[in-house]
């Protein structure tokens, strides 16, 4: 058996290491606009020497910083400041001005109220609550039902087993369920059901017209239902089948997650990064600043730089403080730049659809718009992450215009999203005794040009949230 030593030995290997600065840089730029404020804010409150700017006046561009050498790293810091007060003098806003006339003084003032305005929304179990504060239970019982309200869901379902709450009140589960009826009368209508047939069943409870064979279908034939097997339930129930889908049609109007309406996830706000408009004849793309603090470096800190009565350790934390402050600015003008590049190529590609609509949305691939701009592919997917345009075709993130393109016949390309549309549209003008099958649909889109498989007709179909022809069947 061979002897096991312990010995050191040295290799050399390249490693790429992104610096902080850089890290930094990308991070920005993948940030939505409202991140990005926020870390802006943070930023502020840590480096004492930037300081907001509202008033905005007209900018000077100045060029990206490249990746530091040694030879710059041992630059005079008195050459750097001279550099650095000069801009700080000219550059007042380190953002494309495009339309400098639309921008006031009251910007900041508009920026904060539109931040003010937007509410915080009401949980589920603070809705709840409010309403157990005006029962009429007693202390006892108030607190079992908080226990139930905190025991439901986001749906407004009960998943906590009957006989674990009644252990953990203290309470046998006859007197749990009266409590649990309680509940079951707030708002919204059938909350606190512990399945779904439980629940539409609570709902059909509070329709003016009850429809006794709706009751039926769900207390026994919910799982028919929901296969569409409407022929089964009317031959099970022994009533006609147009009967049957009178009923469905009122199911259908029921909310099978009455909880979601106080969701968190139910509303998303979003500001676009991106403004395009038709002007003179040509579509302009303008970068939307008003929701961005407008930074400059602290004269304070400045002139601190400048006394030389001031300590050396101090002169030094203010050198790299300032440092920092103006990476930032010029990262945060880079980030500017980049998306505002990327959005006039993806503008320019997609003009038919800002002229005629998204049957006009051509395919286009970001390593087509990182070529026209000169950056690699990843960084226009950072870019285009979570930012969005808005055009007189209304609000689109920017990774809806990247999309793989479909030969047609006569050797042109349309983008999937188009054919998605058309699809779309034949199921919404499909007669709904006879609903298109996938087969049918491929059929239609072949005489139109478009070639493509019947399990691709599927999978958009899914992805549309269509449901399949014999679901979609109505008699």
């Amino acid at each position: 058996m061979p002897s096991q030593t312990m010995h050191l030995s040295q290799s050399q290997q390249q490693l790429m290491i992104l610096a902080p600065q850089l890290r930094q840089s990308l991070e920005m730029l993948q940030l939505p606009i409202l991140e990005l404020r926020q870390m802006i804010q943070q930023e502020i409150e840590q480096n004492p020497t930037l300081e907001e700017e509202p008033i905005i006046q007209e900018s000077v561009e100045i060029e990206p910083e490249t990746q530091s050498t040694d030879e710059q790293k041992e630059m005079d810091f008195k050459e750097e400041f001279e550099v650095l007060a000069r801009l700080d003098d000219e550059w007042r806003d380190y953002f494309f001005q495009n339309e400098s006339d639309d921008k006031s003084s009251d910007s900041e003032e508009r920026r904060q109220f539109m931040f003010d305005s937007i509410e915080q929304r009401e949980s589920l179990q603070e809705h709840l609550l409010q309403q157990l504060a005006l029962s009429e239970l007693s202390e006892k019982d108030r607190r079992i039902a908080e226990l139930i309200v905190g025991s439901i869901n986001n749906d407004g379902y009960l998943t906590t087993p009957l006989e674990e709450l009644a252990e953990n009140a203290g309470s046998d589960i006859e007197h749990l369920e009266d409590v649990l009826a309680v509940v079951q009368d707030f708002h919204p209508t059938g909350v606190g059901a512990r399945d779904l047939r439980e629940c539409l069943l609570r709902q059909l409870e509070r329709v003016t017209l009850s429809n006794g064979l709706a009751i039926k279908i769900i207390s026994n034939h919910i799982d028919r239902l929901a296969a569409h097997k409407l022929q089964e339930i009317a031959r099970a129930l022994k009533v006609k089948v147009e009967e049957v889908q009178k009923a469905a049609e009122l199911i259908g109007t029921l909310d099978p997650k009455p909880g979601r309406l106080y969701s968190d996830d139910v509303v998303t706000y979003v500001l676009p990064e991106i403004v395009v408009r038709k002007i003179e004849g040509q579509w302009m793309v303008i970068l939307n600043d008003d929701q961005l603090p407008h930074l400059r470096i602290s004269r304070h800190y400045r002139s601190l730089l400048e006394n030389p009565d001031t300590p050396a350790d101090t002169r030094a934390y203010i050198q790299e403080r300032i440092r920092a402050g103006a990476f930032m600015i010029k990262s945060i003008h880079q980030r500017q730049k980049t998306i505002q590049r990327i959005a006039t190529e993806i503008v320019d590609a997609q003009t038919e659809f800002l002229e005629h609509g998204v049957s006009h949305l051509k395919p286009l691939t970001m390593s087509e718009i990182a070529n026209k701009v000169g950056v690699h592919e990843t960084t226009v997917s950072r870019a285009c992450s979570g930012k969005y345009m808005r055009c007189p075709r209304g609000m689109f993130e920017l990774k809806y215009f990247f999309t793989p393109g479909i030969k047609t016949a006569d050797g042109t390309q349309v983008s999937n999203k188009t054919v998605k549309d058309i699809i779309e549209a034949m199921v919404a003008d499909e007669d709904a005794t006879q609903p298109l099958s996938d087969q049918q649909i491929m059929d239609n889109l072949k005489e139109q040009g478009i070639g493509i498989a019947r399990r691709t007709v599927a999978k958009y179909r899914l992805m549309l949230r269509i449901q399949p022809s014999h679901m979609r069947k109505r008699f």
